[in-house]
């Protein structure tokens, strides 16, 4: 039936959308700190590697998504080494962390699974597996309600739970306490901050922690919960489609949430769209489907990053006065 429809694509959406809204809230963190982070695709693309590599080897999820979140702390770590004590070119270091995760995770994958790059294909108990809540079962078969609890609500991995409990957290984190009220002034004017006597780059450091950590997140969502195993580049710019929802929700948690779930929801879209004719002849070019989300990305950057205000500091080092 038509809602089954409906509520089969929106059930695809938030699994599409998930690795979105963690890269994403990990971007809006960096950012409000006055750190631009461009690398949010390369520490996803390395958390993904060590997830799968991880799980593969001891055959559980938990140990994969350790791994995924400490690999993709160290290279937070690395940019916000570079970026903040160092005084470096906040765009040049994310391109580099991007570089060097898709090298690194390429030849790392080669040394120890000696297939090209990929890990071999995870079994069952090495994944995060659907959740089925209490009732589930019971009431599928009944109209409207039960396909969108069974199927719409219910039936998604923890993950996925976990990434739309961050919006949230994000927004209480950034707005409601002491902590994200000097992370705001340090991304504004960072001279201020320091002149109450408070680290700047303590701050900015612990933005990048975060950043990290959420990142860690998405990888590990991507290579053993979403699939079953890492393949090369399998992030596919998905850091850069979560920077363009950062920049059009404009540094907000809700609304960035909004463009993930768009995002997602064009991507569902388009793989249902594949095969699909139009007009009853014409058959949509499959090429042109898979371009969708990369498409709305440019146009949504076009339309609306002159609109969107940053931070005022953002991507400027803080050079303390002497």
């Amino acid at each position: 039936m038509e809602y089954t429809a409906i509520i089969l694509t929106l059930d695809a959406t938030l699994r599409l959308a998930t690795p979105l809204i963690f890269c994403a809230m990990a971007g809006l963190i960096s950012e409000r700190s006055g750190i631009v982070d461009i690398g949010l695709e390369g520490k996803m693309l390395a958390g993904a590697f060590s997830a799968a590599a991880a799980a593969s080897i001891t055959s559980s999820a938990w140990v994969g998504l350790a791994a995924a979140i400490l690999i993709s702390v160290i290279m937070a770590l690395i940019h916000g080494y570079a970026c903040i004590t160092q005084k470096g070119n906040q765009v040049v270091s994310g391109v580099a962390v991007n570089i060097l995760a898709s090298g690194l995770t390429i030849v790392a994958g080669t040394a120890l699974f000696d297939q090209g790059g990929q890990t071999p294909s995870l079994p069952k108990e090495a994944r995060f597996q659907s959740l089925v809540w209490p009732g589930a079962a019971g009431i599928k078969d009944v109209p409207v309600i039960g396909p969108l609890y069974a199927d719409l609500i219910s039936g998604h991995n923890i993950l996925v739970y976990v990434a739309l409990l961050s919006v949230p957290f994000t927004h209480w984190l950034v707005n409601e306490t002491r902590f994200g009220l000097r992370l705001r002034a340090v991304g504004e004017k960072p001279e201020a901050v320091d002149t109450a006597g408070i680290s700047v780059a303590w701050l900015r450091y612990r933005a990048v922690l975060l950043c990290g950590l959420l990142t860690g997140f998405a990888g590990a969502y991507l290579s053993t919960a979403q699939n079953a195993g890492f393949t090369r580049d399998m992030t596919a710019g998905q850091g850069f489609i979560a920077l363009a929802a950062m920049i059009f929700g404009k540094w907000r948690p809700l609304p960035t949430l909004g463009a993930c779930l768009l995002f997602g929801l064009l991507d569902a879209m388009a793989i249902r769209l594949q095969g699909v004719k139009m007009f009853g002849t014409v058959q949509v070019p499959v090429q042109l489907v898979q371009a969708l989300p990369y498409i709305l990305t440019v146009l949504l950057l076009a339309g609306f990053i002159g609109k969107a205000v940053a931070p005022k500091a953002s991507g400027i080092p803080y050079v303390k006065e002497r």
